[in-house]
């Protein structure tokens, strides 16, 4: 188990924090709960005070699986499997998500975890989730990935303007965005604009290039990111999975991780950690923001507002909407 660290600039008091990639644990809630119960307990013993595992950790992201589809035909071993993988979601409040808050709160941490997340009685639509809890247990926040990647259309919906949080803490501004969504110039900026200093980033791309993704938004946001994915082999899918024979053909390390910790200037702080699980620890001088932000501020005095105009519709956007007898109608 890696256990790579920095210590703390100069400066303000520190923010120590814990990027966890943690093994895989495809379909099996249950397991990767447990997981995350684990490696919050051991990073909050070695210091942190915020958390972070990697997307669609608790539901799974499934390398590898095409879920017996093709254009103009799924399978029927295709659709067990994705009524398996709806199974595995959890729900927000549910009884899987109130143990990640207990968890938080035993350990005095801010939470943040990639779930994939369903709603029960609303259809059979699951969502690519980053869920925030608080110290105090509490469900702080959550951020539906906006746009899912390629086939992780077949099985992902996408989220709206209503779940774009920057979350006021005593450690800083934290909010952060999901894999290739942070590729979007303008959902960067939307959390540029509420200021956040604490950029989340879980992944599933384990590309050399995601480094310089990373160390991009750093740079531009002057803000600390943090990066996580997961360590996944192909060995911990089950053995009964009805579509086993779409893993043929895949190495047995299917994503060797990356995590990593950058500063607003690019500094690496930590990482990159590659082929195998761990946990990265990294002290956040936060005083960094402001001396860099000097130099460039992307919502401040790098802006062109009169040139420039970003509009973030954060209203929720429901398939259905029910009005009372009586009630105007919406504009």
């Amino acid at each position: 188990m890696a256990d790579l660290r920095v210590g703390p600039g100069e400066g303000a008091s520190p923010v120590p924090v814990a990027v966890v990639q943690a093994p895989a644990f495809p379909f099996d809630t249950s397991g990767a709960v447990a997981e995350v119960v684990r490696r919050t307990r051991e990073a909050a013993r070695e210091g942190a005070r915020l958390v972070l595992f990697p997307e669609a950790y608790v539901g799974g992201y499934p390398w590898g699986l095409r879920f017996g589809t093709a254009v103009g035909g799924r399978s029927e071993a295709g659709k067990e499997t994705f009524r398996r993988y709806w199974a595995s979601a959890i729900t927000l409040p549910g009884p899987a998500s109130r143990e990640l808050g207990q968890t938080a709160r035993e350990a005095g941490v801010h939470l943040a975890v990639g779930v994939v997340e369903k709603e029960e009685g609303k259809g059979g639509t699951l969502y690519c989730t980053l869920a925030h809890f608080g110290p105090d247990g509490r469900l702080l926040g959550r951020h539906r990935k906006l746009k899912p990647t390629a086939a992780e259309r077949l099985i992902w919906g996408e989220g709206d303007g209503s779940t774009l949080p920057v979350l006021e803490t005593p450690l800083g501004r934290v909010g952060g965005l999901i894999c290739w969504e942070n590729y979007m110039p303008l959902a960067r900026m939307a959390l540029y604009g509420k200021g956040v200093e604490i950029y989340l980033a879980p992944t599933a791309d384990d590309r050399d290039r995601w480094q310089a993704t990373l160390r991009h938004i750093a740079v531009e946001g002057r803000c600390f990111v943090l990066g996580c994915n997961q360590y996944v082999t192909r060995d911990r899918y089950p053995d009964d999975l009805p579509v086993a024979d779409e893993l043929e053909g895949w190495p047995l390390e299917m994503c060797r991780g990356g995590s990593a910790v950058y500063g607003p200037d690019g500094t690496l702080l930590a990482g990159p950690l590659h082929g195998e699980a761990g946990i990265l620890y990294a002290e956040l001088d936060m005083s960094e923001i402001a001396r860099h932000r000097y130099e460039f501020d992307a919502v401040g005095h790098y802006a062109r507002p009169d040139v420039f105009r970003l509009e973030v519709n954060e209203g929720e956007q429901p398939a259905v909407r029910y009005r009372r007898e009586g009630e105007a109608p919406e504009e």
